[in-house]
């Protein structure tokens, strides 16, 4: 039992933290990790520079923390690209419950392709990730067989960067929002 409150304690201790570093950035790092962060996609993933070529915009979260036992949280901030300028500010909060446990450490970026992606996102108070408009999370096996002529879903997701280890079972709702900065 002691145990177990022990990583819950460190579990919010991580989101803690990275709730509070996540706003001190200056506003270039944010775009500069964003770019930086796309770029490292691009050299790993071809297909994802051939599709961003194509989407109106990208949403890229360069560094999301995810920790929990049981009771679970994850948070970063990250940008909205448009012609490769950034645009906007936002954040990524999700909160998750069942069998899990462990750290984590991610990025991923949302390629916009479509108006009705675009429309979504700036009318939306907060777009819950499964709601509204496609999206078609991108893995290995899947980039292997997309092309530019075979893009019809509004919106394509790629995670990079993992690090740590988390496992485990649970319900979890991604929530994305703009921030005022």
């Amino acid at each position: 039992m002691k145990s177990m409150r022990a990583v819950t304690a460190a579990a919010v201790a991580v989101a803690m933290l990275t709730l509070s570093i996540g706003p001190a950035f200056a506003e270039d790092a944010f775009e500069a990790d964003a770019n930086a962060a796309l770029k490292k996609l691009y050299e790993s993933t071809p297909v994802a520079k051939q599709i961003g070529d194509q989407a109106k915009a990208i949403l890229v979260f360069p560094n999301i923390v995810k920790a929990g036992f049981i009771v679970g949280g994850q948070y970063g901030e990250g940008v909205l690209l448009i012609n490769g300028k950034l645009v906007a500010h936002y954040n990524s909060v999700a909160a998750s419950y069942g069998l899990q446990a462990g750290v984590q450490a991610f990025g991923y970026a949302l390629f916009l392709m479509d108006d009705k992606a675009m429309q979504y996102l700036g009318k939306s108070d907060g777009w819950e990730l499964g709601v509204g408009p496609s999206i078609v999370v991108v893995d290995q096996g899947k980039a292997k067989s997309l092309t530019t002529t075979t893009l019809r879903d509004d919106v394509y997701a790629f995670i990079f960067d993992q690090k740590g280890l988390m496992a485990g079972l649970g319900l979890q709702g991604s929530k994305i929002t703009k921030l005022e900065k």
